[in-house]
């Protein structure tokens, strides 16, 4: 079976695909080599050293989780979602039963609305709470089906299936494919945008971040996202995370106190 037609209706229509500006000269790059080599194939050494400095700047473009190197990314809300004053809650990693639930009802008692980049295999365990997600509200977007760590390592076949697993999964269970896509950890292969633009998601990083997940101290995570806060900042946090849960209560009051509204990204766009 071919494997686009077993997902129809989970994606989007396609958008068009337009290299990045890193990309392009990569991609140009790469050809030059290849011609270069051909009429003078002496010049290998530099040619490999030239190719070498290329993949160095790949791959730090891969570290920067928050730039548009790679292709679209978006940071924050467009301007007509901060001139209402909005911003956007969104979590990684979940569902996790133990603390999605309870960041749920956080969220309800504030009337904020978030967005939750779920990992596909951990909603396929957990569908209820994925189900609970969207009957409150929030909206659920794809964060791969494995949460693999050398997943901007992957190539573009490997890549597409982990995508495409948990568009599937996600899809299956709320009735809904998701818009948007977020890698794990946030590292970004130059080859992403392309296989994104195929499904028609819409990758996302954030303004700012709390750490969550790292040992330390709660205020520094809560000051980390309310420094220089502002309307239209996309803010991350881990709903798998005990400190993301400690944290929320002061962020949500924070929040209220600056008269910002925290909306799902769809509702921002």
């Amino acid at each position: 079976m071919n494997p686009e037609s077993s997902t129809a209706g989970r994606y989007a229509p396609p958008r068009s695909w337009q290299p990045a500006p890193l990309t392009r000269l990569s991609i140009l790059v790469h050809g030059a080599g290849v011609v270069v080599l051909v009429a003078d194939p002496a010049s290998w050494l530099w040619i490999v050293a030239t190719l070498a400095a290329n993949h160095l700047v790949l791959a730090v473009a891969v570290c920067l989780p928050r730039s548009r190197l790679l292709g679209p990314n978006l940071s924050r809300l467009p301007a007509a979602a901060a001139a209402r004053h909005e911003v956007s809650l969104t979590f990684d990693d979940g569902p996790d039963p133990r603390t999605t639930p309870q960041i749920l009802d956080l969220l309800d008692r504030h009337g904020a609305k978030a967005s939750f980049f779920c990992v596909g295999e951990k909603a396929a365990a957990h569908p209820a709470i994925v189900k609970d997600i969207v009957r409150r509200g929030h909206s659920v977007e794809n964060h791969s089906y494995h949460h693999s760590y050398a997943f901007a390592c992957f190539g573009i076949a490997r890549m597409s299936r982990e995508i495409e697993l948990a568009q599937q999964a996600l899809h299956d269970i709320t009735g809904r494919a998701p818009g948007f896509f977020r890698a794990p950890a946030g590292f970004r292969s130059p080859l992403l945008d392309f296989v994104l633009s195929r499904r028609g998601l819409s990758y996302v990083s954030w303004t700012r971040r709390g750490f969550d997940t790292a040992p330390g101290d709660h205020a520094r995570v809560l000051g980390r996202l309310t420094r220089r806060l502002a309307p239209g900042d996309v803010l991350l946090l881990h709903d798998s995370s005990p400190a993301a849960l400690r944290v929320l209560p002061a962020l949500l009051d924070e929040l209220t106190a600056r008269g910002l509204k925290s909306v799902s990204l769809p509702s921002a766009l």
